[in-house]
């Protein structure tokens, strides 16, 4: 870390010495920081969800935009931290994904047009750089809400002005700043209800105090990459997902079940683990944990044989890393074929949670696909590249969930082309729109016409609830299945039948003609057809059909028109 000349940049890592200055390296550094705290309280941010559903993906979207960011400045040797801010923003914006990284990209934008032209920053400066953080921050959002990270990065600011007129010491400042951050975060709850009905502070908001407190840890030389010891309930263990963080030399994944003789110290378990592997999660259920881990090849059996000593192991799977990715890259290759677009005429780009859904959005036009969805957000730049090459200057949009429109508005802002955003929230409300898809008629009356189109279907979303909570009236136990109506917790039944019954009940299917139904992933095509007979039975007059949608987490997805 850079300082003034009367500090040297060992001295700065001890608490007790003054830091009156950091330059453009020395922020680098607490970006650096920042990005690696974040990642080791990756998964204790994802588990903030609201509603009791497998797709926490906040503290994901947020690694992965400080990833972005600080990629773009990590061969960098540029000392003017004012230069450094602003490529820092430029990282994060590109690299934005879900609503909370856009938003987190804004923070930075903000962040550097204070330390505009600067070569160093100080404790004005800094106070001066978090208080445009916030004013962009809010700017960019068409209808703040106070509970999130905004509120967060609000009172952060705040502190910061105060502070600064009583020391130029930058890490007393920043302790100041990181205590109002948590303090902000706890006080979430009571700004927003739903996050006291369903007993958790603001995800955004958790994400942005891991932030800065990284910086703080730095500063301190405390260290970054322990995690904290956490446990979420097995139905929240998003295994799928660490297959996108697997590490150089970590070849194989082991998961063990396990019941402890003795009350679990997950403390002491965490840390006999990472000395094992990386990528830890422990889960737990009716006395049961699961542990999962990224080994070394030598080291395949040593989480097995760690375990063996805490009590009675009753399952453990192991696979190969490299062959799952290899897999995985294999399957990725089989091409879905697009439309050509002419040149003048409307392209439309969709964002696609499975091969099944984006074969259907194929057929019905659609130019550009990018995968994406619930836990796999796409990047502001992998929107942008997805029609920036095509020979039209005319694009439409269709994000297909609520954490995307951002970035999906975000990639709009930064091309020359006329594109226009649909704020579809599902699949269905994107399949909707893409039935008024013209490809030479008028742009606007086409965006008008698909704008009509998402309010005139109805999203029913059937998954497993994840933890046990009440919400909106809806008493749900973990294990549940559960469902969604337009994006709201309206029933929790112990079987997927009554919940797809309980679900077109309450979408009122019984006055409408069509019933579409897509299956994930994670169900098999028996039960598939078993539920969509049951269906039938009890809805002998509707149109319906039943598609493999390819999604993950979600057992079904449907589409009442």
């Amino acid at each position: 870390m850079s300082t003034n000349p009367a500090t040297s940049p060992e001295s700065t890592m001890q608490s007790t010495t003054v830091c009156t200055s950091i330059d453009g390296q020395g922020l680098k550094d607490l970006i650096e920081a920042a990005m690696t705290w974040v990642k080791t309280n990756q998964q204790t941010i994802n588990a903030l969800n609201v509603f009791p559903v497998p797709d926490g993906d906040t503290g994901t979207n947020m690694l992965l935009t400080m990833q972005a960011a600080y990629n773009e400045i990590a061969a960098s040797g540029e000392n003017n931290i004012g230069k450094m801010a602003h490529s820092i923003a430029q990282g994060a914006l590109m690299g934005a994904r879900g609503n909370s990284g856009v938003i987190l990209s804004q923070i930075w934008r903000g962040f550097a047009r204070g330390l505009d032209n600067l070569e160093t920053m100080d404790v004005k400066s800094f106070a001066h750089a978090l208080e445009e953080s916030r004013a962009t921050a809010y700017k960019g959002v068409v209808r703040p809400v106070e509970g999130t990270i905004l509120t967060v990065i609000k009172d952060a600011s705040q502190a910061a002005s105060k502070i600064c007129v009583e020391t130029d010491d930058l890490l007393t400042m920043l302790d100041q700043v990181v205590q109002a951050a948590d303090e902000s975060v706890q006080h979430t709850p009571e700004l927003l209800p739903i996050l006291k009905q369903a007993g958790v502070v603001d995800s955004g908001g958790k994400g942005l105090y891991f932030l800065l407190e990284g910086m703080q840890r730095h500063m301190k030389g405390l260290p970054l990459e322990t995690a904290i010891a956490t446990v979420q309930p097995l139905a929240a263990m998003n295994l799928e997902e660490t297959m996108e963080e697997v590490e150089p030399g970590q070849d194989y994944e082991v998961v063990v079940d396990f019941r402890p003789d003795e009350p679990l110290n997950l403390e002491q378990f965490y840390e006999g683990l990472s000395e094992i592997g990386t990528s830890i999660q422990v889960g737990e259920g009716d006395g049961m944990y699961r542990m999962h881990i990224h080994v070394a090849t030598e080291k395949k059996y040593e989480p097995i044989e760690y375990t063996l000593k805490l009590g009675t192991i009753t399952k453990v799977a192991m696979e190969n890393l490299v062959a799952q990715m290899e897999n995985r890259q294999t399957g990725s290759d089989q091409k879905i074929t697009l439309p050509t677009v002419e040149p003048g005429h409307i392209a439309v780009v969709a964002v696609s949670p499975g091969k099944g859904i984006s074969r259907i959005f194929a057929s019905l036009g659609v130019a550009a696909i990018v995968e994406g969805g619930q836990t796999m957000n796409p990047s502001t730049e992998e929107i942008l590249h997805a029609y920036e090459n095509l020979p039209t200057d005319k694009v439409i949009i269709l994000p297909n969930n609520k954490n995307i429109l951002m970035a999906a508005q975000a990639a709009a802002s930064v091309t020359v082309k006329k594109v226009a955003v649909i704020p579809s929230t599902s699949v269905p409300q994107g399949l909707s729109a893409m039935l008024r898809l013209v490809g030479d008629a008028d742009f606007d009356q086409v965006v008008s016409e698909m704008n009509e189109a998402i309010h005139e279907v109805e999203t029913g979303e059937v998954t497993v609830a994840t933890r046990t909570v009440e919400i909106n009236g809806v008493d749900v136990k973990s294990g549940e299945v559960i469902v969604l109506l337009n994006g709201k917790l309206v029933n929790a039944s112990p079987t997927l039948e009554e919940a797809c019954q309980k679900l077109l009940e309450s979408a009122d299917a019984a006055s409408r003609e069509r019933i579409t139904i897509f299956y994930g992933s994670n169900i098999s095509k028996s039960d598939v057809n078993r539920i969509a007979d049951d269906i039938r039975s009890h809805y002998p007059n509707h149109e319906m059909e039943v598609h493999e949608g390819g999604q993950p987490h979600y057992q079904f997805i449907f589409m009442i028109e």
